[in-house]
Formats: structure tokens, C-alpha cells, sequence
């Protein structure tokens, strides 16, 4: 994926460039945005990941839709669990390797 001039604007079109995301900031995004949700539900949740992803300048890069439909493959509440492989990637239990 190209990222954008420093020069624009956070939340400028640029900020999505279409190509590949690598798989490790898109595990990033996934794994940042669980911790930020922890413990909340429903509406809340939607709205503090959209808040989330506008506030948090590397996960623009990923997209919104893409973030939320790999936190709803989450299993239920347990053991830690991260996600790794990328956007084709699954959980798996324990922490991330990287925070």
C-alpha cells in the first residue's frame, strides 16, 4: 500500500490508496482496536471503533469495514486472543507477539 504525502490532511481520500495491506499493520489495527474495545458492546462499541479508527493515524490505512468484520470472527471472551495472517488471517490464543 502507498501511504500519503505528509502533506495532507489526516482523514484526506489519500489516506485509503488502493493496494496491498501488509499483514502486519493490518494485524496491528485489528489487535489495537481490541484492546480499545475491551468491555464494551453494541452501539458503543461501533461508535468508540469508528472514533478509534478516524483518532489513530495508522489505522486509516486500513479500512474501517475490514477492521470490524475481522473483531465480529473474535471468539467469546477467555483466554487472550490475537489476530495474525494479515487480512486473510485468523485469532489465535495468547498475546500478540509485538504490542
Amino acid at each position: 500500500m502507498t501511504l500519503p504525502p505528509p502533506d495532507l490532511p489526516p482523514g484526506s481520500p489519500a489516506d485509503l490508496l488502493p493496494g496491498a495491506i501488509p499483514a502486519a499493520l493490518f494485524d496491528l489495527a485489528v489487535n489495537r482496536a481490541a484492546a480499545a474495545l475491551r468491555g464494551l458492546q453494541g452501539t458503543a462499541a461501533e461508535r468508540a471503533l469508528r472514533q478509534w479508527h478516524a483518532r489513530t493515524r495508522f489505522a486509516r490505512r486500513v479500512p474501517l469495514p475490514e477492521v470490524a468484520r475481522a473483531l465480529a470472527l473474535r471468539p467469546p471472551i477467555g483466554d487472550p486472543w490475537h489476530w495474525t495472517g494479515g487480512p486473510e488471517g485468523c485469532w489465535q490464543p495468547g498475546k500478540a507477539p509485538f504490542p
